[in-house]
């Protein structure tokens, strides 16, 4: 304990004065304080000093050295954001960052009696702001606890004595776990994360910075391959809308304010090229690919004098795409400048909210139809014959703004209110569950009067 309080620094055995007992006691900020002999990993440790005379607590918030296998963490979930987290038995009060509060909008209280939070480096600040009762699920239960706003980093939330206390906690340092009770006794045990797993985790303000720092980055969606399979009459509000969610397009897509053109360079003459050769298993996949978009009516035979040739993408599913080789009729096509939203941009608008749906729309460019002047343009060459889309396909280059610009239009009214769109993914978003099922209903509600669809199996409600 020495080494870890400022005010034991300079020797001595006993208690410096005005240190507060180790206690175990609810709500008065005061908590049990375990020396540690670490090395290694930054760690944000807590310990309480009052005064002589009385006056304000104080909170030293020390990032001592630790070696991963004195330290309990686990990642836990506040309103849907994972958050890094630290039990720590010597921290009396539960802490938060600053800036995950106010990213997730947690109701705030000002305190009369401020406390003192003092880095290792120093700096110093007040703070006295609590968040009262916020809602930690940890596997799938709800541990409530009061959290002071910490403006340091470290972890994103520490959880002192103050929680374990509340939750009747038996902490087992040796093997790094904390069993905790509910109120029907019923035992939660939390196993503390390895050091190799900890390594690989960092928290959303460490990773913005890493980007302003030119790191490279990717989103990966994760999905539960085990999981049952969705019904619409299995998703509340959704269920009220099955025509939005069909198993297959109804046909073509009706006359729209905006159709798909493609404008050419002037002097430019059309370009047709011999189809690329194949495997009898593709020639076998390309005949009953042309009969399915045949049936559908998306496309028809064609006497255009121009041509791009077809390949096949195996996608990860082990099932083959048929594309359109339109590389040449792009070069001819002058470019939409028309913007795409940035990444960045669209992650902006999401402050503050902790219910999110996404909707993908159902092969969404055959949603939109191309121009007549423009159908022969699209056409293609096959060993079965020659034909032209009358929807919109894949591979053009215009084809994702033209696309964009329909979206924006039909939801125009609701943009970065509550909903960001991305070409045909639509991303909805709020504060929580009773104003997102208002939200959903609008979203899905213009969808139907547009007469635009999507696919059950890749959204997310």
């Amino acid at each position: 304990m020495r080494r870890e309080c400022p005010l034991l620094a300079g020797g001595g055995q006993g208690r410096a004065p005005g240190v507060v007992a180790p206690q175990r006691g609810r709500g008065r900020g005061r908590g049990n304080f375990q020396r540690r002999e670490d090395g290694g990993r930054n760690v944000a440790h807590v310990v309480a000093v009052q005064p002589e005379g009385g006056g304000q607590a104080r909170v030293y918030a020390q990032r001592e050295g630790s070696n991963d296998t004195d330290v309990i963490a686990g990642t836990f979930t506040l309103q849907s954001l994972s958050l890094l987290s630290l039990i720590d038995s010597g921290s009396t009060h539960s802490y938060i960052l600053r800036e995950h509060a106010q990213l997730l909008g947690l109701p705030v209280e000002s305190l009369d009696v401020g406390m003192r939070v003092t880095s290792s480096f120093g700096e110093t600040v007040v703070t006295r702001k609590l968040y009262r009762r916020c809602p930690l699920v940890v596997q799938d239960h709800v541990f409530h606890v009061d959290l002071m706003e910490l403006p340091f980093y470290g972890f994103d939330v520490i959880l002192g004595m103050d929680w374990l206390v509340e939750h009747r906690a038996v902490v087992d340092f040796e093997n790094k776990r904390v069993s905790l009770k509910l109120a029907d006794d019923y035992e939660v045990v939390v196993v503390g994360e390895n050091v190799k797993f900890l390594a690989n985790v960092v928290s959303t303000l460490e990773a913005s910075r890493m980007l302003r720092q030119g790191c490279e980055a990717y989103l990966a969606f994760v999905m539960n391959p085990s999981s049952k399979e969705l019904r619409v009459q299995d998703i509340r509000t959704v269920q009220e809308f099955p025509g939005v969610l069909p198993e297959e397009l109804p046909g073509l897509p009706p006359n729209r304010e905006v159709e798909f053109g493609i404008e050419l360079y002037e002097n430019t003459t059309p370009v047709s090229i011999t189809p690329y050769r194949m495997a009898p298993k593709e020639l076998k996949e390309l005949k009953t690919q042309l009969q399915e978009l045949l049936d559908r009516g998306f496309i028809r035979p064609s006497v255009s004098p121009w041509g791009a040739p077809v390949l096949f993408v195996k996608k990860k599913d082990g099932t083959m795409r048929m594309c359109i080789d339109y590389r040449q009729l792009n070069k001819l096509t002058i470019k939409n400048r028309y913007p795409l939203p940035r990444i960045d941009d669209i992650f902006d608008q999401f402050r503050g909210a902790a219910v999110f749906s996404k909707i993908d729309l159902r092969s969404g460019y055959y949603q939109l139809k191309v121009k007549d002047v423009d159908v022969p343009k699209t056409a293609f060459r096959t060993r079965y014959g020659h034909y032209e889309f009358l929807v919109m396909p894949f591979g053009l280059t215009n084809a994702p703004a033209a696309f964009m610009d329909m979206m924006n239009r039909v939801f125009h009214e609701y943009l970065d209110k509550f909903i960001v769109v991305f070409i045909d993914d639509i991303l909805v978003y709020s504060r929580t569950e009773e104003e997102h099922e208002g939200h959903l209903r609008i979203v899905l509600q213009a969808l139907l009067e547009n007469q635009l669809y999507a696919k059950l199996s890749k959204c997310e409600f």
